[in-house]
C-alpha cells in the first residue's frame, strides 16, 4: 500500500518544497494551510485548515482528522508520516510581546504538532511511521527580539524527545531545525538590505543560506526507512552556524 505523509504549512517556502519532495519520492501528499498552495501538481489533496483553530478546538481538530483519514482511505493509501512544517513567527521583545501574541505562538509551534500526533498515532502505528517536527536553530541560539519563536520552538524541540521516550517502538519523532533558509518570506525581509543578507549568508561557515531543497530532502531521509533507528534526535540543518564562536575579538 503506497505511503501517505501529511505536511502542514504546504504554502510556504519550506512547505513548497517538502511537498515536492515528497511526491517526487513517490508518497501520496495531503497538505494543509490556511492559504492555496501555488504548487497544485506537487499535491494529491489539499484541506485547508487553522492550526490556531485545530490546536485549540476539539471540534475543529476531529473534522480536520475525519477528512484527512477519508482521503487516505478512498485512496487506498496508509498515513506513514506527519510532518509539522507550519509555524508562527511574531517578533518582538520582552516588553513587546503581549499574552495572546505569546499564547498562539505556542498553540502554533507547540500545541498542534502534539494534538496531530495524539489525533493521527493510531495510524501511523499502523504504518509503522514516524512524527517529523520543524524545528529552528532558535531553539539552540537565538537573538534579540525572537522570544515568542525561540521560546515556543524550544518547547517543540522538548517535546519532539518526550514523544519519542513516551511511544518508543511505536512511532518514531524526530525534529528537523533548519537555519535561515533561501524563502520568499526571507528575501522580502531583507528587501533593500543585500548587504544584511550576504553578511548573513558569511556567518555561515559554509558560506551561504540553506536552499529548501535541502531542507525537504533532509526530511525525507528522517521519515523513510533509511533513518529507522533514529528518534528523539534533533537534525540541525544549518551550515554550521551553530558550530562557530561568534567572539567579539
Amino acid at each position: 500500500m503506497k505511503s501517505a505523509v501529511l505536511i502542514t504549512g504546504a504554502a510556504g517556502g519550506i512547505g513548497t518544497a517538502l511537498t515536492h519532495a515528497y511526491k517526487n519520492a513517490g508518497w501520496y501528499v495531503v497538505a494543509t494551510s490556511r492559504k492555496q498552495p501555488q504548487n497544485q501538481e506537487d499535491i494529491d489533496i489539499f484541506i485547508p485548515c487553522d492550526l490556531l483553530e485545530i490546536a485549540s478546538d476539539d471540534t475543529a481538530l476531529s473534522a480536520f482528522a475525519a477528512q484527512v483519514k477519508r482521503a487516505c482511505l478512498d485512496h487506498g493509501v496508509r498515513l506513514a508520516a506527519l510532518v509539522n512544517n507550519a509555524a508562527m513567527q511574531i517578533l518582538g521583545g520582552v516588553e513587546d510581546i503581549g499574552a495572546k501574541e505569546m499564547t498562539n505562538s505556542f498553540l502554533v509551534n507547540t500545541q498542534a504538532p502534539f494534538r496531530l500526533t495524539q489525533t493521527f498515532l493510531d495510524d501511523l502505528e499502523a504504518s509503522e511511521g514516524s512524527v517529523l517536527n520543524i524545528g529552528t536553530v532558535h531553539a539552540q541560539s537565538t537573538k534579540a527580539g525572537f522570544v515568542a519563536y525561540a521560546t515556543t520552538k524550544t518547547a517543540m524541540h522538548g517535546l519532539t524527545r518526550a514523544m519519542a521516550v513516551d511511544l518508543g517502538r511505536r512511532v518514531r519523532v524526530n525534529c528537523l531545525a533548519p537555519a535561515a533558509t533561501e524563502t520568499p518570506m526571507l528575501k522580502a525581509g531583507f528587501e533593500g538590505r543585500e548587504q544584511a543578507y550576504q553578511e548573513l549568508a558569511e556567518a555561515h561557515p559554509l558560506g551561504r543560506i540553506a536552499k529548501p531543497e535541502e531542507v525537504a530532502q533532509t526530511a525525507l531521509f528522517l521519515t523513510s526507512t533509511a533513518a529507522s533507528f533514529i528518534t528523539g534526535a534533533t537534525l540541525y540543518c544549518d551550515g554550521g552556524v551553530l558550530s562557530r564562536l561568534h567572539d567579539p575579538v
